[in-house]
Protein backbone atom coordinates (compact mmCIF):
# COMPACT_ATOMS: atom_id res chain seq x y z
CA UNK A 1 0.00 0.00 0.00
CA UNK A 2 1.29 3.86 -0.58
CA UNK A 3 1.73 6.05 1.88
CA UNK A 4 -0.51 8.65 1.61
CA UNK A 5 0.94 12.45 3.00
CA UNK A 6 -1.36 14.53 5.09
CA UNK A 7 -0.23 18.17 3.85
CA UNK A 8 1.04 18.73 0.25
CA UNK A 9 2.57 22.07 -0.89
CA UNK A 10 3.25 23.69 -4.05
CA UNK A 11 6.25 25.79 -3.97
CA UNK A 12 8.04 28.61 -6.11
CA UNK A 13 11.44 27.12 -8.03
CA UNK A 14 13.17 29.43 -6.93
CA UNK A 15 12.86 27.99 -3.18
CA UNK A 16 13.93 24.90 -4.45
CA UNK A 17 17.49 24.56 -2.46
CA UNK A 18 16.33 25.46 0.53
CA UNK A 19 13.87 22.85 0.87
CA UNK A 20 15.59 20.26 3.93
CA UNK A 21 14.54 17.07 2.26
CA UNK A 22 14.97 15.13 5.54
CA UNK A 23 12.08 17.28 6.55
CA UNK A 24 9.80 15.54 3.63
CA UNK A 25 8.59 13.02 1.39
CA UNK A 26 11.00 13.69 -1.19
CA UNK A 27 14.87 12.52 -1.40
CA UNK A 28 16.13 15.92 -2.89
CA UNK A 29 15.88 18.65 -5.32
CA UNK A 30 16.20 16.21 -8.29
CA UNK A 31 13.97 14.04 -7.46
CA UNK A 32 10.70 16.72 -6.82
CA UNK A 33 7.34 16.89 -8.70
CA UNK A 34 7.74 20.14 -11.06
CA UNK A 35 5.02 21.67 -13.54
CA UNK A 36 5.62 21.47 -17.14
CA UNK A 37 7.29 25.42 -17.08
CA UNK A 38 9.72 24.52 -14.25
CA UNK A 39 8.68 27.44 -12.33
CA UNK A 40 6.95 25.33 -9.41
CA UNK A 41 7.07 22.31 -7.58
CA UNK A 42 5.33 20.58 -4.88
CA UNK A 43 6.81 18.61 -1.52
CA UNK A 44 4.54 16.71 0.93
CA UNK A 45 5.14 15.31 4.69
CA UNK A 46 3.79 14.28 7.52
CA UNK A 47 4.61 16.77 10.06
CA UNK A 48 5.01 20.46 8.96
CA UNK A 49 8.80 21.08 7.67
CA UNK A 50 10.39 23.87 10.28
CA UNK A 51 12.17 25.67 6.91
CA UNK A 52 7.97 26.46 6.58
CA UNK A 53 7.10 27.10 10.47
CA UNK A 54 9.76 29.57 10.37
CA UNK A 55 8.73 31.54 6.80
CA UNK A 56 12.13 30.28 5.41
CA UNK A 57 9.77 29.45 2.21
CA UNK A 58 6.38 30.58 1.86
CA UNK A 59 3.98 27.91 -0.20
CA UNK A 60 2.16 28.89 -3.18
CA UNK A 61 -0.29 26.88 -1.48
CA UNK A 62 -0.99 23.94 0.94
CA UNK A 63 -3.39 21.27 0.06
CA UNK A 64 -4.60 17.52 1.14
CA UNK A 65 -4.17 14.81 -1.08
CA UNK A 66 -7.40 15.03 -3.00
CA UNK A 67 -7.07 18.78 -3.68
CA UNK A 68 -3.27 18.21 -4.67
CA UNK A 69 -4.24 15.39 -6.87
CA UNK A 70 -6.91 17.50 -8.86
CA UNK A 71 -4.49 20.07 -8.93
CA UNK A 72 -1.49 17.97 -10.94
CA UNK A 73 -4.06 16.59 -13.10
CA UNK A 74 -4.22 19.71 -14.78
CA UNK A 75 -2.54 20.26 -18.03
CA UNK A 76 0.17 23.09 -16.21
CA UNK A 77 1.21 19.86 -14.44
CA UNK A 78 2.38 16.12 -15.89
CA UNK A 79 0.46 13.41 -14.89
CA UNK A 80 -0.74 12.38 -11.52
CA UNK A 81 1.83 9.34 -10.57
CA UNK A 82 1.09 8.27 -7.08
CA UNK A 83 4.64 7.30 -4.97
Amino acid sequence: MKKTYLQYAIININDINLVDYSQVGEDNADTVRKNIAETEFWLKWDTLPSFIQDGSITPLGVFNYNEMKAIVQTPEWSVWDEE
